[in-house]
């Protein structure tokens, strides 16, 4: 504990968490969230973009089988375009797709993990996407992570109380 922390006294020592944890209400239940510092959120933002390129490439193999498995018949199609390490459709890339999904999941997952769990002794650290996939369709999960994102770092508006 540092000094600035000593000096606001023992009560506040005890009190810490709950001071870092704010909560919002979705569909008739209450979510609490645990607020970062600074430096944590600063990390976490900075390693969220960054997806493991098996990820990705797992991705990629499951978006392309079909169009592999029919690329004698996709050839037809103008635009549907095959190169060494990729397939363009209509000017997208495939494999930038298969890299969105993987960064989605991660920033999912990331910010489902500042969620304080209502049972003690559970590590929110070892939830994975396919947890939040299980109990959450993917519009609920964009709702719940801008609510998050809301309660972590509320906007301009929010903290004029306009």
């Amino acid at each position: 504990m540092n000094q600035f922390a000593q000096a606001l006294g023992s009560k506040f020592a005890e009190q810490k968490e709950a001071i870092r944890t704010r909560s919002f209400e979705f569909a008739g239940h209450t979510f609490k969230v645990k607020l970062p510092l600074t430096s944590e959120f600063e990390l976490i933002q900075k390693n969220m973009d960054i997806v493991d390129e098996s990820i990705i490439n797992k991705y990629y193999q499951e978006l392309s089988k079909e169009l592999i498995e029919n690329k004698d018949k996709a050839k037809e199609d103008s635009e549907i375009e095959y190169t060494d390490n990729d397939i363009i459709i209509k000017g997208k890339s495939l494999k930038d797709a298969a890299k969105n999904k993987a960064l989605t999941e991660k920033r999912i997952t990331t910010l489902f993990k500042f969620l304080v769990p209502e049972e003690q002794g559970f590590d929110m650290n070892t939830i994975t996407y396919e947890m939040i996939e299980e109990l959450f369709p993917f519009s609920i999960q964009l709702e719940l992570i801008g609510l998050i994102g809301d309660t972590i770092s509320p906007n301009y508006k929010e903290t004029r109380g306009k």
